[in-house]
């Protein structure tokens, strides 16, 4: 049976760092999730009364005006071909597809007078929609 690779996670004051474990993988491709980012996951969880078991899903699905929209949800249990990453109780589960695209991204969330929610800053993303919520790679 092939052992399950080691994803190392990198916590600092304002961000936690994902580094995948990923052949050919550099510095460049981590995945940052901020602070401001993780209160908001927590407080939907508990406002929408989900299992502190659950993990976060993040992943990229096929669609939106440029090609690809970012995903995030909560998941009971990780799928077999999942990185996973345990970041002090919170588990982050991320579908071996969508961890090519989401290396170098940063999720952040912004609460501003104009604008509220998460926002996927993507280095690799050729084209994004107004929304931000879609980009082509």
């Amino acid at each position: 049976m092939k052992e399950a690779p080691v994803h190392t996670v990198i916590t600092e004051a304002e961000q936690v760092i994902l580094k995948p474990d990923v052949e050919g993988a550099e510095e460049e491709d981590c995945i940052v999730i901020t602070r401001k980012a993780l209160e908001e996951i927590e407080r939907i969880r508990q406002n929408n009364n989900i299992p502190q078991e659950y993990g976060l899903r993040m992943g990229v699905k096929a669609g939106g005006c440029s090609g690809f929209m970012y995903s995030l949800g909560f998941d009971s249990e990780p799928r077999p071909d999942d990185a996973v990453f345990d970041l002090d109780g919170l588990r982050v589960f991320i579908d071996s597809k969508s961890l090519f695209y989401l290396m170098g991204v940063r999720l952040d969330f912004i609460d501003e007078l104009m604008t509220r929610g998460f926002t996927f800053q993507n280095p690799r993303a050729v084209r994004t929609c107004g929304c931000g919520n879609s980009f082509s790679a």
